[in-house]
C-alpha cells in the first residue's frame, strides 16, 4: 500500500470527512497538524503546487488535492487502485 500523509487542522471539517474515508477503507495515513506546527504550512503549499487550504493529500508521491478530490477519486473508483500502487 501507498504511503498517505495529509496536512489537516483541528478546525477543518473537510479534513475530518478525509479521515474518515481513509479509516473506512482501513488505511493507515501520517497526518501533519498545521496548526500545531505552523512552520510546515510552507512544505505543504510547496508539495501542493502554491495550494494553502487544507486538507492536502499525498498518496505516495502524487498530490490528491483535497477532499472533494479524495471522495471524486473513491466515486470514480480510482481510489483503491492508487492506494495499492
Amino acid at each position: 500500500m501507498q504511503p498517505v500523509e495529509l496536512y489537516t487542522s483541528p478546525l477543518c471539517g473537510f479534513c475530518h470527512a478525509a479521515k474518515r474515508l481513509l479509516k473506512s477503507k482501513g488505511v493507515d495515513f501520517s497526518e501533519v497538524d498545521i496548526m500545531a506546527e505552523p512552520n510546515r504550512r510552507s512544505e505543504m503549499m510547496d508539495r501542493a503546487g502554491g495550494r494553502h487550504t487544507v486538507p492536502q493529500i499525498f498518496i505516495g508521491d502524487t498530490h490528491v488535492g483535497g477532499c472533494d478530490e479524495l471522495y471524486a477519486l473513491e466515486r470514480a473508483g480510482k481510489l483503491d487502485p492508487m492506494l495499492a500502487g
